[in-house]
C-alpha cells in the first residue's frame, strides 16, 4: 500500500522525507549544571534518525537562564554550546536516514521557579500561577526587547551548531505562549490588548530570526489553538494569529494546547479510542483552513491507519508523536515495513522521569516527555 505518510513534504526551504514528526520532548538527559549535550542524548537522537523520523524536534532549549523551565534541560544561551550541539546534529546527520532534525527554543516565563532560573520568573503580566503558587514579575518593554533578543541570537547559534532549522514554543503556558493568552497578558501597552498587539513579540523573533540567519532557515513554532482555560485564547485569535505569523515568514505550524492552570493539558494520559486519536487535529484542522504554511496535527497518535487518514484527508499534512517514540524510537521504520500497524504506548505517562526519559514497558532508556 502505498502512504501519503510516506511522501517527502517541504518546509521553507528544506524537505522533510516523510510526514512523521518527533515532538519536541524534554528528556531529562543534558548536564544539570550546563544544559550541555551528554553521551545519553546523542544516544537517543541517533536511534530515532536511524528509526527514520522525518523531523526530530527536541526538547525545549533555554534561551537564557531566566527561561529555564525545568532539571537536566538543554541551554543554547551561550556560544560556549555549540560544539555539543553541534555534535548532536552530526550523529543524526551522518545515519544517512534523512532525518532532519530542529532545535525548540523556549522561555518558561511564569512556569518555572527561582530555584532553577535564579531569579523571579517573569511574564507579560504579573498574574498569579495556583499550580506553581508563583506570581510573576511584569517585564518592562526594554525588557522584551531583550527576550527578543535572545530567541534571534539562540536561532543563530542554532544554525551555527548545523540544525536544519527551529521551533518556537509558543504553547502550554511558557513565555510566547502567556504573551498571546489574554489569560495571562493583561497589558495595555503595545505589547498586550489585542490578539495583534499580544502576538507582535512572535512576529519581531520571526523577523529578526530571518534577518539575522537568512530565508533559507526554517522557523516554525508550537502553539497553542485553546489554553483550556476560560478567558484563555481562543480558536478564532489563534487563526487570526497564524494567518499574521504566516505573512511574517513562519514555515509550518504545530497545534497544541492547555497551560499549568489549565483543565487539560498537553499530554492526556490513557489510550483513546482510534476515532478519538489526535485530539488537538479538529483545532489544526481549522488552522489549516486559514494557511498556505504546513500544519502539524497532534495528540495521542498511536495508530498507523489513524496517521494516514489525517494526512491523507488533508486534515493536517504531518502528524506529531512523542511517547511513541520514548517506547520505540525505530516506530516509523517499523510502520514503513509493516511490521506495526499500532504503537503498543499504553499513555501511562510514567515516561516522565527526571532522572532521565525511558518507557517503563518497552526497551528505551534515553527518549522523553512532550515539552
Amino acid at each position: 500500500m502505498n502512504y501519503c505518510l510516506f511522501t517527502p513534504v517541504a518546509i521553507g526551504q528544506v524537505i522533510v522525507p516523510n510526514r512523521l514528526v518527533r515532538s519536541a520532548t524534554h528528556d531529562y538527559l543534558a548536564d544539570d549544571r550546563t544544559g550541555t549535550i551528554t553521551p545519553a542524548q546523542l544516544e537517543l537522537y541517533r536511534r530515532l534518525a536511524e528509526g527514520q523520523v522525518g523531523l526530530i524536534i527536541t526538547g525545549h532549549a533555554y534561551i537564557h537562564l531566566s527561561g529555564k523551565a525545568s532539571p537536566r534541560q538543554i541551554a543554547v544561551d551561550d556560544d560556549s554550546r555549540i560544539p555539543g550541539l553541534s555534535q548532536l546534529t552530526r550523529v543524526v546527520h551522518q545515519t544517512g536516514s534523512g532525518s532532519l532534525i530542529f532545535l525548540q527554543i523556549s522561555h518558561a516565563g511564569r512556569q518555572t521557579r527561582p530555584g532553577l532560573c535564579g531569579q523571579q520568573p517573569v511574564a507579560p503580566s504579573s498574574v498569579y500561577d495556583p499550580v506553581s503558587k508563583i506570581r510573576p514579575r511584569e517585564l518592562s518593554s526594554e525588557e522584551i526587547i531583550k527576550v527578543i533578543d535572545w530567541f534571534v541570537r539562540a536561532a543563530a547559534r542554532a544554525r551555527q551548531a548545523g540544525f536544519d532549522g527551529v521551533q518556537l514554543h509558543a504553547g502550554h503556558g511558557y513565555l510566547l505562549s502567556s504573551f498571546i493568552s489574554p489569560h495571562t497578558n493583561r497589558r495595555s501597552d503595545d505589547w498586550g490588548g489585542n490578539w495583534e498587539k499580544r502576538s507582535r513579540i512572535i512576529r519581531e523573533i520571526i523577523s529578526g530570526i530571518r534577518s539575522t540567519c537568512g530565508p533559507d532557515f526554517p522557523v516554525i513554532i508550537k502553539m497553542n489553538a485553546t489554553d483550556h482555560l476560560p478567558g484563555g485564547l481562543t480558536l478564532e485569535e489563534a487563526r487570526d494569529i497564524a494567518v499574521s505569523l504566516e505573512k511574517a515568514g513562519l514555515a509550518a505550524i504545530e497545534i497544541s494546547g492547555g497551560m499549568n492552570e489549565a483543565s487539560l493539558g498537553s499530554v492526556w494520559p490513557g489510550l483513546r479510542k482510534e476515532e478519538e486519536e489526535g485530539y488537538f487535529v479538529p483545532l489544526a484542522a481549522q488552522i489549516k483552513k486559514a494557511v498556505c504554511i504546513p500544519v502539524i496535527g497532534l495528540g495521542g497518535i498511536r495508530t498507523l491507519r489513524v496517521a494516514e487518514s489525517l494526512v491523507a484527508s488533508g486534515q493536517v499534512d504531518l502528524v506529531s508523536m512523542s511517547r511513541p517514540f520514548i517506547n520505540n524510537p525505530g516506530l516509523v521504520r517499523e510502520f514503513r515495513s509493516g511490521r506495526l500497524d499500532k504503537s503498543p504506548c499504553l499513555s501511562c505517562n510514567k515516561c516522565f522521569n527526571p532522572r532521565g526519559i525511558r518507557c517503563v514497558h518497552g526497551q528505551t532508556a534515553g527518549s522523553a516527555s512532550q515539552d
